[in-house]
């Protein structure tokens, strides 16, 4: 049976680069026929990566059948797999973010999890000598992985082995990092393609705080203004967002890459609360600048609180 291996909904660049160097690493060094799938469209950065570096679109699924072996990266949330993961047969999970529960597997499973920035960056370290065996277009992948969830190493939760191992790849690769970084956030901020309901789903993550449940969604771009300038309509779209999405309310913090700085929506009292008690913030009118935040998984849900 193909392992299909798969990352979370809402594919970002980690979550479609490392389906394909897992894939990739289990086919070609184990000796496993692996398949990468999404569980959505690619954001627009990831499918710039994927054009520059030569990859086809890995299919989009919605959902796995029973008895099926996946290997799961980029996540452990079952809120943000196929419906019927548990009913699969998960074989391994390698993440970078906070244990969350509610995996069920069959059987024991090889279970990496660990604090860096990016999950390609384990897969690196998994590899061993076997890393050195990487075409071309992995490891631009895997370039590509680590400069997205660093934001260029801009972001804390970046470590010295994620940015180690990016200088390296891109000596291999004869690439300047500035460079490739500058093209890929310029895909990335170009978002004029997608309605509001797709922005505010396009980089989420379903979170609960104090009882109330939250779809919290980050857009990091370096050209903040295109997004605000939207803010009207996006703050009406929240509502049926949240009614369609069975989510009480719909955060949504646009990340300003080069300034490292995320403008929150305020749309209403209850994120006005959430934003003065989760950041020390003085919310004076829709918006509120929070300095410094850049982080989804490092500062703004670890710090989430009404």
């Amino acid at each position: 049976m193909t392992i299909k291996v798969l990352g979370h909904k809402a594919p970002d660049t980690d979550s479609t680069g490392s389906p394909l160097i897992w894939a990739w690493y289990l086919s070609e060094i184990e000796g496993k026929a692996a398949q990468p799938v999404l569980l959505g469209e690619p954001n627009t950065e990831a499918k710039f990566v994927l054009q520059r570096w030569g990859f086809d679109q890995p299919e989009i699924v919605a959902d796995v059948a029973p008895g099926q072996d996946v290997v799961v990266v980029d996540t452990n949330n079952p809120a943000e797999l196929p419906a019927r993961i548990n009913e699969a047969n998960v074989l391994a999970l390698i993440d970078h973010h906070m244990l969350v529960g509610g995996l069920k597997t069959r059987a024991p499973i090889d279970i990496t999890v660990r604090p860096v920035a990016c999950t390609a960056t384990i897969m690196h370290d998994l590899m061993g000598e076997n890393a050195a065996k990487m075409p071309e277009n992995i490891k631009g992948a895997m370039l590509s992985c680590i400069l997205s969830d660093t934001l260029e190493f801009r972001s804390p939760t970046t470590t010295p082995v994620d940015r180690a191992l990016a200088e390296k790849l891109a000596a291999d690769l004869g690439i300047s990092i500035p460079d490739y970084a500058a093209e890929m956030f310029a895909a990335k901020s170009d978002v004029s393609a997608f309605s509001d309901a797709e922005l505010l789903r396009m980089d989420s993550k379903e979170y609960e705080v104090a009882g109330k449940k939250l779809r919290v969604s980050v857009l990091e771009t370096t050209s903040p203004a295109t997004v605000l300038d939207r803010k009207a309509s996006l703050m009406e779209s929240m509502k049926t967002v949240a009614a369609e999405d069975g989510a009480d309310q719909v955060l949504l913090f646009v990340v300003d890459i080069l300034r490292e700085e995320a403008t929150l929506l305020v749309p209403n009292d209850l994120v006005k609360a959430l934003a003065e008690k989760s950041f020390a913030a003085k919310v004076e009118g829709d918006t509120v600048v929070l300095p410094g935040i850049v982080s989804r998984k490092k500062q703004i849900l670890p710090n989430l609180q009404l």
